[in-house]
């Protein structure tokens, strides 16, 4: 399987060709957290991951994720891929912009209540983490300035001998795009990118950037005020009808894996395993859940056996 590093290592040799994103917009589920629907894209000639993430509008790590065995460089035509189109709505209120972090996704809750946008985002790299965090849209900027931070311009200078200037103007070297939006009195920003690489990855130095339709997009959905949710949630859980019991699990932001002493296993386990009193249907769960542990597909998946979960309550 190919690494992100190995990725970077080779990237340089491929062309991006740039395609528009286009908005993910789901209706809100009456019961339950499941939303969407699996797609699967059957590749051409030329296909690569990233172009295929943006046609479909989804992180390229998580493309990587739901499809660990295909190369993310060269994709073989009528190669079956995997599009991580359906997930499981994070356990947190449904108000504002809330971001999941270990899924590199930005959830948009309209105020009508009906519907939810959809986004992949890049993040803060590893060292430079965008934190958890509850706050506000505090300022929404077009074509805006870069105030660089002393802290960049500095790393910068040391890694890569590059000398940053104060200010970086609009125009097509700016990498905050056409459109940022400030959360409330922190440096950290919701912003476009002049780069298309980096989208559904972690790469920043703590902001999260968007591809440029989308941040379009949202720019002209929010207002200032709007709540903001930061949050780090691996593993994510729904019941849904007929008693199936879904669980999509990410890589975790730190080094540690997701294992049968952490909290966040514990949790998914405990809830999913509760009210299932055969011992054999309990021994499948288990089994089930630590296989989606090893596996981090970030894919949802119904953890209870298909032909005991309209009986067993």
């Amino acid at each position: 399987m190919l690494t992100v590093r190995s990725f970077f290592l080779r990237w340089c040799s491929v062309v991006l060709f740039a395609l528009p994103a286009h908005a993910t917009v789901y209706p809100l589920p009456d019961n339950g957290r499941l939303i969407g629907e699996p797609i699967f894209h059957r590749a051409t000639h030329g296909d690569y991951f990233q172009n295929i993430a943006e046609q479909y509008n989804v992180g390229f790590l998580a493309l990587m994720a739901a499809n660990p065995d295909l190369d993310p460089l060269f994709v073989k035509a009528d190669t079956v891929v995997t599009i991580p189109s359906q997930m499981i709505l994070p356990q947190v209120p449904q108000r504002g912009i809330v971001v999941n972090l270990p899924e590199l996704r930005l959830y948009y809750f309209e105020p009508s209540g009906q519907q939810v946008y959809v986004y992949p985002i890049g993040m803060g790299q590893p060292g430079l983490r965008t934190p958890v965090s509850t706050s506000t849209i505090s300022e929404k900027r077009t074509d805006p300035s870069w105030v660089v931070p002393e802290s960049l311009k500095q790393r910068y200078l040391t890694e890569q001998g590059i000398q940053l200037p104060d200010v970086m103007p609009p125009g097509s070297t700016n990498p905050l795009g056409r459109f940022a939006m400030r959360l409330g009195s922190s440096e950290y920003l919701i912003h476009g990118s002049n780069q298309r690489f980096g989208i559904g990855m972690s790469v920043s130095s703590g902001c999260l950037r968007l591809f440029d339709a989308d941040i379009e997009e949202l720019f002209s959905l929010v207002t200032i005020g709007t709540p903001v949710r930061i949050i780090d949630h691996p593993v994510k859980i729904s019941y849904e009808a007929n008693n199936a019991r879904y669980v999509e699990i990410h890589s975790p932001l730190s080094d540690s894996t997701i294992s049968a002493q952490s909290p966040h296993y514990h949790q998914a386990f405990d809830t999913l395993i509760k009210g299932q009193n055969d011992p054999q249907l309990r021994a499948e769960v288990t089994h089930n859940i630590a296989k989606q542990v090893t596996l981090m597909s970030g894919l949802p998946v119904n953890v209870v056996p298909s032909n005991t979960s309209s009986t067993d309550k």
